[in-house]
């Protein structure tokens, strides 16, 4: 007992002396930020240094609450402590080695069948930043303990607030799919509960590790559901040292404002990927072939470039298939040039840039290029589809969804849906190249539509995606079936495709309910199965919902953790107002800062979210609510990493039907 006595405290210092040193290190970055304008040779070297000094800052912030390191590798009798960041002496030798640091993959994939040099593995426990127990694993002779009662204590611990990062609970199977190539395109199907998320936020952290300044240029993306899903991770990457990633809907990266909604049948064709053919083919539509000669004043010379020879020109830059305002430019650059031979051989010399400019801009030309390749906005273009949709790829039925039933005097006045606004990015990607991230990660995928997808698409041409998402949580109505469809979408068409079934979150019984929905919702995903036989699932029958829901809630509440109540869209506002007259204080589900512990949102917005105990109000209402109503009850069923209540007035869904259930 003295000797563990002794090694817990030989650990304590050791943490001790670490965050003393990254103190020291953070306060070294001040004094050179504040000193950088001083070294710098010029403004601009200056400007640089500063931004890179603030992202070191930033980058070695310290949060006491969270712990510095989480485990230890012994091997070749040298001592490694894995943390969140990398932390060094005054000497420069390191203290706390990066998670992600090659050395560091040893932590998580060695074994006892294979210890890959690792004598002793210590994971460590902590209670809100104070270092309280560790565990060995001597894999050096061939002993695992199986399952860590410090990691399982870790997963289990109750979920307050935001996202937390997994960096000391990561699997073996999680860790591969984390440190994938960064040229590695990647899709995870995975089932509730078995950390897909984390996978994918946790990628975006080593691929910024390993190729910093590539990515740092390039950009890395993380793309979510909604509003509130992005708030649930936002403290992620920042807890691990990585502040200049940019997090985003798919509605965030469009630049059009949304004024209007279109009805189901217009949405649904709108986002379908015969889209793309209509709008690139209207747009070709606009290219003309010359049929007369192109004759320019130049002082007291007359240049004349033949009916032919523009036609060649048009004919060339159309084969060659650059985005549409590009391949303007290129006809108005190759007719310049032949008008610059002719002044080349009349007057021997070479015109300069200016001569150039104008020419390009002189009324002649500027006429040719409006007749044969005219300018056009995105904007413009959908307004002309929308206005009149003929064409060969639509039925009339998919014709009349889309046309107008009012239409607006010109593009400038229309007001647009979300789905138009996915179409005018696809226009805009048509005319002029979009900037492309180094990296997209790509989150609850299976929803996305396939113009959604060519808006993923368009951003990440040069740089590779993480895809992350379950077939069986699909609900919009053009939710995706399979993946290799979306993928070709996406342009990755040869992503890998990676299943995680064993869940570490979402409780064995909880699982096991939700499991019974696979057969009725028709993709081809395998079943779930949990690591944790801790948790509770109670099936209720009530004879009136609002108090019994608030109930429910102060029975919640007397456990650690949030609690969300989670119903039909239709039933959230009777049901927060019944809670609220009750005293208890409710959350919006955005509102990751909000000190009530209770959030009572729509089955619509559960995508993603988690919660220690969840109260599932009325499931056949939720089914009915929407056609893929089965695969929406599947996800509400899966938010619970605790406790489950299923209250019911009205008799469950047939998939369901039999399961026992207690009056409440």
């Amino acid at each position: 007992m003295l000797s563990l006595e002794t090694d817990l405290q030989t650990e304590r210092d050791h943490l001790a002396a670490s965050r003393a040193a990254l103190k020291r290190m953070r306060e070294h970055a001040e004094d050179l930020y504040a000193t950088g304008d001083q070294v710098a040779g010029d403004p601009f070297a200056a400007e640089t240094l500063g931004r890179h000094l603030a992202r070191r800052i930033a980058d070695l912030a310290d949060n006491p609450d969270t712990p510095l390191f989480f485990g230890r590798l012994d091997l070749d009798e040298h001592r490694y402590h894995v943390g969140r960041r990398h932390v060094t002496d005054a000497a420069g030798e390191p203290m706390v080695l990066d998670w992600r640091a090659p050395l560091s993959r040893k932590f998580y994939q060695a074994s006892a069948r294979d210890p890959q040099d690792v004598d002793v593995r210590r994971r460590f426990g902590f209670v809100k930043g104070e270092l309280t127990s560790f565990e060995d694993e001597h894999l050096g002779r061939g002993e695992e303990q199986g399952t860590s009662q410090i990691l399982l204590d870790e997963i289990e611990r109750p979920r307050v607030g935001p996202m937390r990062d997994i960096v000391a609970t990561i699997q073996p199977e999680q860790d591969e799919l984390v440190r994938a190539e960064l040229d590695e395109s990647i899709c995870v199907q995975g089932a509730p509960g078995t950390g897909k998320t984390a996978v994918g936020l946790h990628r975006a952290a080593y691929l910024l590790y390993l190729h910093r300044e590539r990515l740092r240029r390039a950009g890395v993306l993380i793309v979510g559901p909604n509003t509130a899903f992005l708030q649930y991770i936002a403290s992620v990457l920042p807890t691990l040292g990585e502040v200049e990633v940019r997090q985003s809907t798919i509605d965030g990266l469009l630049a059009t404002p949304v004024r209007a909604v279109d009805d189901e049948r217009a949405a649904e064709v709108k986002n379908q990927d015969k889209m793309a053919a209509v709008l690139q083919k209207r747009l070709l539509a606009r290219i003309r072939r010359p049929e007369e000669a192109l004759t320019v004043s130049d002082g007291s010379y007359r240049w004349r470039i033949s009916a032919e020879a523009l036609r060649r020109i048009v004919d060339d830059v159309r084969r060659e298939a650059p985005p549409y305002a590009t391949g303007r430019e290129r006809v108005r650059a190759r007719v310049v040039s032949l008008l610059m031979r002719q002044s080349e051989a009349r007057r021997g010399d070479s015109p300069g840039e200016g001569w150039q400019r104008r020419m390009g801009k002189v009324a002649p030309v500027a006429e040719l290029l409006d007749a044969v390749w005219p300018a056009v906005t995105p904007e413009q273009l959908v307004f002309e589809v929308l206005s009149d949709p003929i064409d060969e790829d639509l039925d009339e039925a998919e014709r009349a969804a889309l046309r107008w039933a009012k239409p607006p005097k010109s593009a400038k006045s229309a007001k647009w849906s979300a789905a138009d606004a996915v179409l005018i990015d696809e226009a805009a990607g048509l005319i002029d190249r979009v900037p492309s991230f180094g990296h997209v990660v790509v989150d609850e995928a299976q929803d996305l539509s396939p113009m959604q997808a060519r808006v993923i698409a368009r951003r990440s041409e040069h740089g590779s995606i993480t895809l992350l998402g379950d077939l069986a949580q699909g609900t919009a109505p053009w939710a995706a079936r399979d993946w290799g469809t979306l993928l070709s979408h996406l342009g990755k068409p040869g992503a890998r495709v990676v299943p995680l079934t064993t869940g570490f979150r979402v409780p064995a019984a909880v699982v096991a309910l939700a499991n019974r929905l696979l057969p009725a919702l028709g993709v081809d995903v395998p079943a779930a199965r949990s690591l944790r036989a801790d948790g509770a699932l109670t099936i209720g029958t009530v004879g009136e919902i609002d108090g019994s829901v608030v109930n429910a809630v102060r029975s919640a509440l007397e456990q650690p953790g949030s609690v969300g109540v989670i119903a039909a869209d239709a039933a959230v506002g009777a049901l927060a107002e019944a809670i609220r007259a009750a005293g208890i204080a409710i959350a919006a589900a955005e509102d990751t800062d909000s000190d009530a512990r209770v959030t009572v949102l729509p089955a619509g917005l559960a995508k993603g979210l988690e919660y220690d105990h969840v109260i599932v109000v009325e499931p056949a209402d939720i089914v009915a609510a929407e056609p893929r109503g089965l695969n929406r009850l599947f996800v509400v069923l899966t938010r619970a990493v605790s406790r489950l209540d299923v209250l019911h007035a009205r008799p469950l869904p047939a998939p369901l039907d039999g399961l026992s259930s207690a009056p409440m």
